[in-house]
């Protein structure tokens, strides 16, 4: 069995990977791909795997384009943070999906999913995927106006706009406001990126930035970006070469 993980998260697709493994180890092959343009590229001269786990907004669009351009005749298991937004229209097209952030016992499930999709094969897919697609390019999520937090022992909202930064910190998810208050989020990075809006990037694995904190960015070792921010923060912000041309995109507002 082949299975291929589209997730531009490494650490999430590594971590999907060794969760499948452990649970069929039978498996021949697991190929990690990390953006729209790759799986298109892999899916054009590769042949079909027996599965696919995708998430559904990668860095450089929707994973539906890759469905688009691609005849794909392999079930697709979608694992998103989008939680209940638009996931009827799965429900609707006869394509599942698991939620992340995802369990053993999820996955375990996901496979069950797998055998009755395999027989829901002989539909016309691609039309599903542009049915999906269309439904979420055409309509705007709910907008997010506050994150809830931890403080001692209550949890209360604070609003994205006076967020300056979420960030990843001993394997723990912080948020930096800008009044210099540091507090702990009820999601992950992962779900909070979903959410967040384009008012903010995620610049790396570690960290997601407010537009507003950012003060300029200069260069920085190996033709990355360094984030110059407007609040006080210890550690390094900075952009890969990979996610400089959007991250310069998103910076003047244009994306």
């Amino acid at each position: 069995m082949r299975i291929i993980i589209i997730e531009d998260e490494r650490l999430t697709a590594e971590d999907l990977a060794e969760t499948i493994l452990q649970l069929d180890g039978s498996i021949s092959e697991i190929v990690q791909l990390r953006s729209v343009k790759e799986a298109i590229a892999y899916l054009k001269v590769n042949p079909m795997p027996d599965l696919i786990f995708s998430d559904i907004q990668l860095g450089d669009g929707l994973s539906f384009e890759i469905f688009a351009a691609i005849d794909i005749t392999a079930p697709i298991i979608f694992c998103t943070a989008y939680d209940e937004y638009l996931l009827d229209a799965f429900k609707t097209n006869g394509i599942d999906y698991i939620l992340k952030p995802f369990t053993k016992d999820l996955l375990e499930v996901a496979f069950n999913k797998y055998k009755k999709l395999k027989q829901k094969m002989e539909g016309n897919l691609k039309q599903q995927y542009d049915a999906i697609l269309k439904i979420f390019t055409d309509k705007e999520p709910p907008k997010t106006e506050a994150i809830l937090v931890y403080y001692q022992d209550k949890i209360l909202p604070v609003k994205l706009s006076d967020i300056a930064l979420f960030y990843i910190e001993n394997e723990i998810c912080h948020l930096l406001t800008f009044s210099d208050k540091v507090f702990y989020p009820n999601k992950n990075l992962d779900e909070l990126e979903k959410i967040s809006g384009i008012s903010f990037f995620r610049v790396n694995r570690q960290f997601l930035v407010n537009r507003k904190a950012v003060v300029d960015a200069s260069s920085y070792f190996s033709r990355k970006l360094l984030v110059n921010l407007s609040v006080s923060y210890n550690e390094p912000v900075t952009v890969s070469k990979e996610r400089t041309p959007l991250f310069l995109k998103w910076l003047t507002g244009t994306n």
